[in-house]
């Protein structure tokens, strides 16, 4: 059984947008490990953020809610959407990184925690389980800036000036890297660590840090070329713009001996013109270091193919099943024939 988002969050499967958008501030707020010392907090925290970067995205809930967790995430192969557009996600790790996205600043504990509330109560009394769990603290709003109850038009146009600055951050478009793989590598799968340097906003929300992360990719057996494996928002930061996404698109090396066809191996042979028309036997590589003898005696063509099931790439939706090896022949032809050499073919061969 695959994570179930919707019981991380405690909504059901018909949850609405703004449904989504609550339950995550309430859990978040109440398993943030500044607040919550529990030893499970960091975990549930985690949990938390990748359940509400897959609900709150339109295009990873519908895969979600057809394929579950794992069809999500490419382990039964790369999953299509409702639109039929191939998709595989994986969590970038960092829940702190959608904390302070969603709400607007790298922490917005630092104004609240370790202070007495308006009504007297000290932070560690304060209840997360309301509507607003920043009630308690009415005297600032998500971004530490006072908010003053009393200052009528002025205080509103304020908070106005701010929800519209927030609302006018776009995300950066995706940044694409190509990853290359070896038809070995997908044969067995295998484990790719890519190194990324970024930038990032400071606690202060102002100055910048470059900062170095590793972004670990399980390439499933059998994946296609074109497969995209995607890190939300793992590029660079700015105070007005959301980090863009790293996306990596498998391309295939290219192979002394293979090329690939979806998921069958194609082999090229070349076979004089003698051993075309009066037959041959040729020894074929297969894509586990193994090897076949195959025997021809029809007359060969060029671009013939002889196939060998069960000896292509494992199937991305079915990894214990393989595609097949395609012999594709190419035949010599010699450059020039002896006169009476092509007496005899006249002879012989049918016009």
């Amino acid at each position: 059984m695959g994570k179930d988002y919707y019981k991380t969050l405690g909504i059901s499967k018909g949850a609405t947008e703004e449904d989504i958008k609550k339950a995550y501030k309430k859990q978040a707020l109440k398993w943030h490990p500044d607040k919550n010392k529990s030893a499970a907090a960091e975990e549930k925290f985690k949990e938390i953020a990748e359940a509400y970067e897959v609900l709150s995205d339109p295009k990873k809930r519908d895969i979600y809610d057809q394929h579950g967790e794992e069809g999500l995430k490419g382990g039964s192969g790369p999953t299509g959407d409702s639109q039929g557009n191939t998709f595989t996600y994986t969590f970038h790790g960092d829940p702190h990184a959608t904390f302070a996205t969603f709400f607007g600043g790298s922490n917005p504990f630092e104004m609240f925690f370790g202070r007495k509330a308006g009504n007297g109560r000290d932070d560690e009394d304060m209840e997360v389980d309301g509507n607003d769990p920043f009630g308690s603290f009415s005297s600032f709003n998500l971004n530490g800036f006072p908010r003053d109850v009393h200052s009528g038009p002025g205080g509103q146009q304020q908070q106005q000036q701010q929800q519209q600055q927030k609302q006018r951050r776009k995300q950066d478009p995706a940044i694409v890297h190509e990853l290359r793989v070896s038809l070995e590598e997908v044969f067995h799968g295998c484990t790719k660590r890519m190194k990324i340097s970024r930038k990032r906003l400071n606690p202060d929300g102002r100055t910048m840090r470059t900062e170095d992360k590793i972004l670990t990719i399980e390439i499933k057996r059998g994946w296609k070329e074109g497969t995209k494996i995607t890190f939300p928002r793992e590029g660079d930061e700015s105070l007005n713009t959301i980090p863009a996404d790293i996306v990596f698109v498998i391309k295939d090396k290219p192979h002394p001996h293979f090329r690939r066809e979806g998921s069958n191996i194609v082999y090229p042979v070349r076979v004089s013109l003698r051993q075309s028309l009066c037959g041959c036997s040729v020894t074929v590589s297969t894509i586990d270091g193994n090897t076949c003898n195959m025997k021809i005696t029809d007359v060969v063509k060029p671009g013939m193919r002889k196939t060998v099931a069960g000896q292509g790439l494992p199937l991305p939706k079915n990894p214990e099943q393989r595609g097949d090896l395609v012999v594709e022949f190419d035949v010599n032809f010699p450059e020039t024939l002896p006169g009476n050499t092509k007496d005899v073919l006249k002879r012989h061969l049918p016009t």
